[in-house]
């Protein structure tokens, strides 16, 4: 009598917030046959916000993944299907036998095996003849690729069958070979799907351009007092991480005040431009998944010291792939620090539906002329102000622009008092 399969539940991709309406599949934590408990990581998902580990709320063996890596699920669809605790061995194997070909590399074929036959009486015992070994033309293709020797991987499934497993083991483990001469690249045409985080910031640059009419003004300043300011707070207070970016937010927070005009968005619908109480600070960070904005949530309540702290806090998990949906949106100014990148001065896109935002240069040794005329050495960096000219004029973007400058080359000043 054969035992009956492990009834299943199927775990629905859940809503993760935010008006997210699919997600793509980025890591499956887990395999076929694997065991797991309630509220275990299976997955990665990647969504228009941020990258999402998703927790399985059942408990027990893995028997079916819906959806590999690299496809884009809806809300709702079916992502994993867990049943009651079985053999986890056999369970992967029923499901490489499902796959076919494409995922048993070597073996009898995935039919079921035929019936025993009856003996008569009397007749002599015999071995069974072994059912001759099949090599499907994608375990020929991967050998070949790879330079497998099929015959000289060791068989780790069912009656000596060799898994995919047991081919990839033997690519990984084999020594490496000695380094061909590379010939240069050849062009070719490439075609990337443009989705999650990356989708997400082309959709929103792109309404921008649409929407906004923006317009930018700049200026070079010595910030030789700022790199002064830097290093005497990283004498006298080693712990708080105090750098060059949460300097230039907090001096960003200060000029918000004075202007708060640039601390606004445009409301189409009702033809309003809506002026802020608040500062949502958001500052460019770039990840392997792309840019992303994080925002600092009422950074105008922070001092210096919270600010570097919390600016370390959101960039820790833009880069490690953890930052929570919530923490990308909120924002009524952007900070893009672009002088990381080796360059001088840009023109960037207003993070729309914002007013506002202010781009910082590099900062590098340059001639500069004193009040007395004398040409002298000194840390210059160009910072550019990109500003929605529905929400104010050149003179209040340049008055904003001069008094963040103002401070850069003076940061004593607001220092004293923060």
């Amino acid at each position: 009598m054969t035992a009956a399969a492990p009834a299943g539940q199927v775990f629905r991709l859940p809503d993760l917030g935010e008006g997210l309406t699919e997600a793509e599949i980025v890591e499956w934590k887990v395999a076929v046959g694997d065991t797991v408990e309630i509220d275990q990581i299976v997955v990665e998902v990647e969504t228009a916000k941020a990258a999402v580990e998703v927790p399985v709320p059942y408990a027990g063996t893995v028997l079916e993944l819906h959806a590999a890596a690299g496809t884009v699920l809806a809300v709702g669809a079916p992502l994993i299907e867990v049943g009651g605790r079985a053999d986890p061995a056999a369970a992967r194997y029923r499901e490489e036998e499902r796959a076919g070909s494409g995922n048993v590399l070597i073996g009898y074929g995935t039919g079921a095996a035929p019936e025993p036959r009856r003996r008569r009486r009397g007749a002599a015992r015999t071995r069974p003849a072994r059912a001759p070994r099949v090599i499907s033309p994608l375990v020929r293709r991967i050998a070949a690729e790879h330079g497998v020797d099929l015959a000289a991987v060791t068989p780790t499934g069912p009656r000596g069958v060799i898994l995919r497993r047991d081919v990839e083991r033997a690519i990984t483990t084999r020594a490496p070979e000695p380094p061909a001469p590379s010939a240069p690249p050849a062009l070719a045409d490439e075609r990337i799907p443009l989705r999650g985080v990356r989708r997400a910031v082309a959709d929103k640059l792109s309404r921008s351009r649409r929407e906004i009419p923006d317009a930018t003004t700049w200026v070079d300043v010595d910030a030789t007092g700022l790199l002064a300011a830097r290093d005497e707070l990283r004498r006298s207070c080693p712990d708080l991480g105090i750098g060059v970016l949460a300097l230039l937010a907090r001096i960003c927070v200060d000029g918000l005040r004075r202007f708060p005009e640039l601390n606004a968005s445009v409301d189409t619908g009702r033809a309003e431009i809506v002026r802020y109480g608040h500062v949502g600070l958001g500052f460019a960070a770039q990840t392997d998944r792309g840019l992303v904005v994080p925002v600092v949530r009422d950074a105008h309540l922070m001092t210096t010291a919270r600010l570097a702290a919390e600016l370390a806090r959101l960039t820790g998990l833009a880069r490690s792939g953890s930052l929570p949906p919530a923490a990308l949106t909120g924002g009524t100014f952007t900070l893009n620090n672009y002088g990381v990148f080796g360059v001088d001065g840009s023109t960037p896109i207003i993070n729309h539906p914002e007013a506002a935002l202010l781009g910082v240069g590099r900062i590098a040794d340059r001639p500069w002329v004193t009040t007395g005329g004398a040409v002298v050495a000194r840390k210059v960096v160009q910072l550019s102000l990109t500003f929605d000219h529905r929400v104010c004029d050149g003179g209040t973007a340049g008055g904003f622009l001069r008094h963040v400058a103002d401070r850069v080359e003076n940061p004593s000043v607001l220092l004293a008092h923060t």
